[in-house]
């Protein structure tokens, strides 16, 4: 097991945050809460993981809990394409397309940096790790990347209905290749660092561009059908597509799972398309999901989901080395499952806490330096 993603690859691979955050003044909330609940799959996963003892990792709580924590990283990457596709829409109405799209992949590229960054951190804080740790590819690793093509299909596209399809046919061709990617002789050639990023190596690969690349794409498809609504009504329906789409295609994907493989070599667990998109049916199905309870008589009141869902980068990177460093050390594969769980829980009041402190330190902050500067400038024209 890495101490930073958990498990390799297969069901219950772990997580990481969004990676372009909507403009304030447009955020759907309904889209921060459902990043709030891959902040706590994160977090169950991460801390069972690290916390649980040997013996009761093969019990049916455990199993299920890292099936749950499976769909955290596809989630996160999800809900970072649809960010791409919605800050893509807004900044080209400030800016216009050419530059937005040059926006979104100089985000893409700060978010791959953060990757080596957060290596470099758990480098640091823990003694022993070989050099080589630091080329490690994790999930921001293929975030980063991940937006940087998603920002060149963006700006390529154009309009959304273009978007749409550009990002749809582009998911595909990733699930489709996937098989392909990770046997092919061709690839044999590549540097080591370079072939960690398109399939994987062990102990060198926590996630790979094929097929994780797909999630966001995926994402961005969604993103530009969101971001051609113009109204509640348009957005309700355009959820409901979304919603119907994706039961579709995780009975689609489910029904030719048990169809003969097209592959000579496929895994389903890890490298099958139809895994990849029964999985992206669910988060589909997901986001319309969240968009329906957001819509309930009390939806528009605070809520800790969508808090939590704002300050997933913050929590993914205190949280981490939290759960498996040298703070915790003494717990680290040593609680029953019980009392996993329950320090689970705790544990996620805990980090709770620190990101509504981290979100009054930095409202403040703007307000005292921020706001006064803005009435300055306002009172000097």
């Amino acid at each position: 097991m890495s101490r930073e993603a958990g498990v390799t690859e297969p069901a219950s691979s772990t997580t990481l945050p969004p990676a372009v955050p909507a403009t304030r003044a447009l955020r759907r909330g309904y889209i921060d809460w459902l990043r709030g609940l891959a902040v706590l799959i994160m977090i169950e996963a991460h801390t069972l993981d690290a916390w649980t003892r040997t013996p009761d990792r093969v019990t049916f709580a455990f199993g299920r809990a890292m099936t749950i924590g499976g769909f955290g990283a596809p989630l996160f990457l999800f809900l970072a394409g649809i960010a791409v596709a919605l800050s893509g829409a807004t900044k080209a109405g400030r800016m216009g397309r050419r530059r937005a799209g040059a926006a979104l992949r100089r985000r893409g590229w700060q978010i791959f940096a953060l990757a080596f960054l957060f290596r470099l951190q758990a480098f640091v804080l823990s003694p022993g790790s070989p050099p080589g740790a630091l080329l490690k590819v994790d999930i921001l690793n293929i975030m980063g990347l991940a937006i940087v093509l998603a920002g060149w299909i963006w700006e390529w596209a154009g309009s959304a209905r273009a978007q749409l399809l550009a990002f749809s046919a582009a998911t595909a061709a990733v699930a489709m290749l996937t098989p392909i990617v990770r046997t092919t002789p061709l690839l044999n050639g590549l540097p080591d660092p370079i072939e960690w990023y398109v399939r994987p190596a062990p102990g060198r690969t926590n996630f790979v561009l094929f097929p994780w690349l797909g999630f966001l794409l995926a994402g961005g498809a969604v993103g530009a059908l969101l971001s051609s609504t113009r109204d509640r009504r348009a957005e309700g329906q355009a959820n409901a597509a979304v919603g119907i789409a994706g039961a579709l295609i995780a009975a689609g994907g489910y029904l030719a799972s048990l169809l003969p493989s097209i592959y000579a070599s496929a895994s389903f667990w890890t490298s099958s398309p139809t895994f990849f998109f029964v999985r992206l049916g669910i988060l589909m199905a997901a986001l319309a999901a969240s968009y329906a309870w957001a819509q309930r008589r009390t939806g528009d009141r605070w809520s800790p989901m969508q808090e939590f869902g704002r300050v997933s980068l913050f929590i993914y990177w205190i949280h981490v080395e939290l759960a498996y460093g040298l703070v915790s050390y003494p717990i680290h594969r040593r609680l029953p499952i019980e009392w996993a769980i329950a320090a689970f829980a705790l544990f996620t009041i805990f980090l709770f806490a620190l990101g509504r402190l981290k979100t009054t330190i930095g409202r403040r902050w703007k307000e005292a330096h921020v706001r006064p500067t803005a009435r300055v400038a306002g009172l000097s024209r």
